[in-house]
């Protein structure tokens, strides 16, 4: 006995290929939309590349790209399909060919469930690239002389600007690296002298953070050299003063963006993975409808349409039974084959 006959009538064919048609322009649609986000999210990637040490993995963006592309291509095919099915001389040609298809919308299905997953697994991947990169982006700065960091510190200085952040973790990152060059620095001055002799390795260190770690609505000017020192500063208090600096380190703000950027998309393939399943169903109910016509020339005859021609169980042990005469017709075949070497 199929699984959920439903009857139709010429009227109900008419609706459901009208509104299969219109599904299938969605999905065409939503197909555009995934391979946009494919684009930004690489681009994206691509722009903050020196944050990541140009270590990032572009595996969910090129992955997405090509299920927008394929998910363009099918569904187009499944709206003309859609639109030739109440003419029995244009559908007697895609007849042939919609099991293949349906199969192969089964297989996109489960692709667009393996880019869901991406989307929210390689978050944690996103999370270590960053903290490797940005702490390697502190550390090189001051090397705007440096062939292959010459933009560095534009790159950080825009990032923390964009992002409300300062540092890696938090300021607190800037003290413990030298970011200023030693071309802008007086060797004959005895206190900056004293202060680079002070450091085992031999750094320019000082309690003090760029310029593009200042917040521009704070009411008082930016205090960014001298943080812990409160006697350099008229009624100040690191302690207990909001300082007018970002407190906010920029791997939160930054992963918070990627991670909330690649959710956002991982629901969205869900949407679609909903959506195609919707189109596959009507396109099975569809063609069901249109073979078992008892009078294929009369159009206004009744006519039954199902999702599986057998029920669940029956279906599935079919599927067993085929999986399972062709793992022994291989066997049989890898055991005559040494015999025929020999």
């Amino acid at each position: 006995m199929p699984f959920m006959p439903v009857k139709f009538n010429l009227q109900r064919r008419v609706k459901l290929a009208q509104g299969l048609w219109m599904l299938y322009w969605f999905s065409v649609i939503a197909g555009i939309l995934i391979f946009s986000l494919g684009i930004f999210f690489k681009i994206e990637l691509r722009k903050r590349s020196e944050m990541m040490d140009n270590n990032e993995s572009h595996l969910v963006p090129n992955l997405l790209i090509l299920v927008g592309l394929l998910a363009c291509g099918l569904n187009a095919f499944g709206g003309k399909v859609c639109h030739d099915s109440l003419d029995p001389i244009k559908f007697s040609k895609w007849k042939p060919m919609l099991k293949t298809y349906l199969l192969l919308c089964c297989g996109f299905n489960v692709l667009l469930v393996l880019v869901s997953l991406l989307c929210f697994l390689m978050q944690f991947s996103v999370y270590l690239t960053l903290a490797e990169g940005l702490s390697y982006a502190i550390r090189f700065y001051k090397d705007t002389d440096t062939p292959g960091r010459c933009f560095m510190k534009r790159t950080l200085d825009m990032t923390q600007i964009e992002f409300h952040c300062c540092g890696n973790n938090n300021f607190r990152d800037w003290f413990e690296v030298q970011w200023i060059s030693n071309r802008y620095l007086d060797m004959s001055n005895d206190v900056v002298k004293d202060r680079v002799l002070s450091n085992v390795e031999g750094k320019y260190l000082m309690d003090s953070v760029p310029f593009s770690c200042c917040n521009p609505g704070s009411p008082r000017p930016c205090i960014q050299h001298h943080l812990t020192n409160n006697s350099a500063h008229y009624d100040y208090d690191h302690r207990t003063e909001e300082l007018n600096i970002w407190t906010r380190g920029c791997l939160e703000a930054l992963f918070s963006y990627y991670s909330s950027l690649m959710s956002s998309i991982g629901v969205f393939v869900l949407f679609a993975i909903i959506l195609e399943s919707v189109d596959m169903a009507g396109l099975k109910y569809l063609s069901t409808a249109l073979e078992t016509m008892a009078e294929p020339e009369n159009p206004e005859c009744e006519s039954e349409g199902w999702l599986l021609e057998k029920g669940v169980k029956e279906t599935f042990s079919d599927l067993l039974t085929k999986l399972k005469t062709l793992g022994r017709t291989n066997q049989v075949e890898g055991g005559d084959a040494p015999e025929a070497n020999t």
